[in-house]
């Protein structure tokens, strides 16, 4: 019976221990040392890696201002890049700790992590081969055509191009923003829609291939908003991470100065209105 009960004890000992690590928050984390790990997808200008490894684009600019202003230095994180779906579940499989991926705030999102308060606003645009052969402005150019639409797996843009009517049967999903140029190049597709972002940096690699459509002509509810995403066990992490976002966006000159070099400016700047809650409620 004593051998029972001290197996019961030791085994109850390891049981506490494991939850009590798996339940440790980002904070106690970064307190004992613990390097901070920005979780990202490879989506030039949003994030991506450097040569070195090192976290580049926008988002991750925008991410380590805020950072700074916390007192988390650029030496005290990692990176960790992930497939565009794997990022959330990545994020709470404890491989990394926050998603500065570019992500907008979308109310399926909200459900599996928390997101910061807004980084800026964005919308989506259509690309095309070089003279919009097929006049293909918005998804429903998409449906009157009948055009095979390239899209990422987990994008916004799949949801969106249902809404509006797209069906399964002319929409293709790939890995990422570097999977929708190759399906583009290759001729599998005769559309891609993905972030005016992406779409521009891809008609830069084009060679004169494909051309971006007006953004404009797009639904405007396609508008979105984009926050830097954290565990929903990080709340304590994401309110302190969000008041520093303030103090940034009051004061947001070097900021842009850095997010500035990946085409971010003011014009991105999130109006007040259209907050973390709205997104999650209404997107």
């Amino acid at each position: 019976m004593n051998r029972f009960l001290k197996s019961i004890g030791v085994f109850l000992v390891i049981l506490f221990s494991i939850t009590a690590v798996s339940a440790e928050t980002l904070t106690s984390k970064l307190k004992r040392g613990e390097k901070l790990r920005l979780g990202f997808g490879t989506a030039v200008p949003w994030a991506y890696a450097g040569d070195n490894g090192q976290a580049l684009g926008f988002v991750n600019m925008i991410a380590l201002t805020v950072l700074e202003e916390m007192g988390i230095t650029e030496d005290q994180t990692e990176t960790k890049v992930f497939e565009w779906s794997g990022l959330i579940p990545g994020l709470n499989a404890n491989r990394s700790d926050m998603v500065t991926g570019g992500m907008y705030i979308l109310k399926s999102r909200c459900a599996n992590m928390n997101f910061s308060d807004p980084i800026g606003v964005f919308g989506d645009a259509m690309m095309v081969p070089k003279g919009n052969p097929k006049g293909i402005n918005n998804y429903a150019d998409v449906v009157r055509t009948g055009a095979k639409l390239v899209t990422g797996a987990g994008f916004n843009t799949v949801e969106a191009a249902k809404k509006y009517g797209v069906p399964e049967s002319q929409m293709m999903l790939v890995e990422g923003e570097v999977g929708i140029l190759a399906a583009m190049k290759a001729g599998r597709a005769d559309v891609a829609v993905q972030t005016f972002f992406g779409a521009k940096e891809h008609e830069a690699k084009s060679n004169g291939m494909f051309e971006v459509t007006d953004p404009k002509l797009m639904p405007k509810e396609t508008l979105n908003v984009v926050g830097i995403g954290f565990r929903k066990s990080d709340v304590e992490f994401r309110d302190n991470f969000n008041a520093a976002l303030a103090k940034v966006m009051a004061n947001p000159e070097k900021m842009l100065e850095r997010a500035g070099e990946y085409g971010y400016d003011r014009a991105q700047l999130p109006p007040p209105e259209m907050s973390t809650e709205w997104a999650c409620a209404t997107k």
